[in-house]
């Protein structure tokens, strides 16, 4: 442990790295060859039994409605694998029923036995060609393990022509005499292809490890000198989070009296309402039977006016305190949406103006913009009459400038800013931003300053 300790860690990547390439390089090797084996076989085994069935589906009967071969087919199937080119390939043939009865083979006292269909020829009568090399296990086996020869097993699906339903399977064995040898050759190259890419591997990254290792013992000197500009920087941030700390006070004390105006908004003008309808609703009008009809009807279509502007008072109420889903939308389609929604609500005018491009911003930013709009304009209505509304976005030096501005009385921000722009100054602020208030004679001008040089 002490040795290992005592090591750079460049030399302990380079000896952990090492084994951990060597123990990948087994897996993989071992995978590599393992698929380079079966596709080997299966590759041979499709290509012979493509030949095979070439030559022999023409000499089988319809094995759908014929169970037994008789003595023509069996004849010259005989003929065509004992002779040519076929018959020096193909040591054993059989021809497998679906029940597992042999209707064929070379070897004559195999004819009409009947085993159990071993995995291989259930799959090939499910439609797949399956193949294994010097695996001569099958009870049905003995003549061919009897050779001594190396030999490649293949199952071949036997299908009708006119629907593709497989009726029956070819099983025959070709001398393989040539396969092992090149199996093991194909191997052999992979097995080299693998361990040369793990020791080209490791010489890169131990390359690499090195040279990193020099670049940080010169980088130790500059980040032991930055460790001093961090200081500094933590004493700044001392200060700030002293003034986040006394804006979140602020912003809280804000929070209790916008609630408070809330309350008597609902006080002063819903509530009354309703309190008025109540007090018609005992009215002599309604409670005396004597009440001429016309009369008593007048009196409720009153109740129900009075009923009608509370909820109307109070849907105003709660659309300027419910955010619309703003998360996901562009800084753009969130300026457009507050100017339609103010528009909607007051039957008014407002002149959008904004640039081809805005950027993408954070989502305590774009609930920012939104409100600032939305109280800006609101503003504008109750206290500009509505006269000149406009809302202008710029870009500028890498900062991002919203406007709401209109052409109403005005006011001077030095003696009153309300609780609505209050709150706003604070939520600006509280995210980095810049508030300002411009009135006048000729109008209103709120004006919003947002850095977007780090924003995402």
């Amino acid at each position: 442990m002490q040795v290992w300790s005592g090591l750079s860690l460049a030399w302990q990547f380079v000896i952990a790295g090492g084994i951990g390439l060597l123990a990948v390089m087994l897996v993989v090797g071992l995978w590599v060859t393992s698929q380079i084996r079966q596709g080997v076989m299966h590759n041979s085994a499709t290509t012979t039994a493509l030949y095979v069935d070439s030559v022999i589906a023409p000499l089988l009967p319809d094995l759908r409605k014929s169970q037994e071969l008789d003595s023509t087919v069996k004849r010259a199937l005989d003929e065509t694998l004992g002779q040519g080119a076929l018959g020096k390939r193909l040591v054993s043939f059989k021809l497998w029923r679906r029940d597992g009865t042999i209707l064929y083979s070379k070897d004559s006292s195999l004819i009409g036995e009947r085993f159990n269909p071993n995995p291989n020829l259930v799959a090939a009568f499910a439609g797949n060609v399956m193949v294994k090399y010097n695996q001569l296990d099958d009870e049905e086996n003995d003549r061919e393990r009897a050779l001594g020869l190396p030999l490649l097993e293949i199952y071949n699906p036997v299908r009708e022509p006119w629907s593709g339903d497989v009726v029956a399977v070819t099983e025959f064995y070709e001398v393989s005499d040539d396969f092992e040898a090149n199996l093991n050759s194909a191997l052999l190259w992979s097995w080299l292809v693998v361990a040369a890419a793990t020791a080209a591997s490791l010489a890169l990254l131990s390359g690499i490890v090195f040279r990193g290792s020099r670049t940080i013992q010169t980088q130790r000197a500059a980040l032991e000198a930055k460790v001093t500009e961090l200081q500094v920087a933590l004493a700044q941030n001392s200060s700030l989070r002293q003034r986040v700390q006394r804006a979140s006070r602020r912003a809280t004390a804000i929070n209790e009296r916008y609630l408070r105006r809330i309350g008597a908004d609902l006080h002063d003008g819903p509530a009354q309402l309703v309190a008025l309808a109540a007090l018609r609703m005992d009215s002599p009008v309604l409670v005396d039977p004597a009440t001429p009809k016309p009369q008593r009807e007048s009196e409720i279509a009153h109740i129900h006016k009075t009923l009608g502007e509370a909820m109307r008072e109070i849907r105003g109420i709660c659309n300027g305190l419910v955010l619309p889903q703003i998360e996901t939308q562009a800084v753009a389609d969130i300026l457009r949406l507050a100017v339609a929604e103010h528009e909607r609500r007051t039957d008014t005018k407002v002149l959008l103006t904004l640039p081809e491009r805005l950027p993408e911003l954070g989502t305590s930013e774009k609930i920012s913009i939104y409100r600032f709009v939305q109280e800006g304009l609101n503003n504008a209505y109750r206290h500009g009459k509505g006269k000149g509304q406009q809302v202008r976005a710029t870009m500028k030096g890498g900062k991002l400038m919203v406007e709401v501005q209109d052409t109403g009385p005005g006011f001077n921000p030095a003696r009153s800013e309300g609780l609505g722009l209050a709150g706003l100054r604070e939520r600006i602020e509280s995210i980095g931003g810049q508030f300002e208030t411009l009135s006048g004679p000729g109008g209103t001008r709120l004006v919003i300053t947002l850095s977007v040089e780090e924003q995402p």
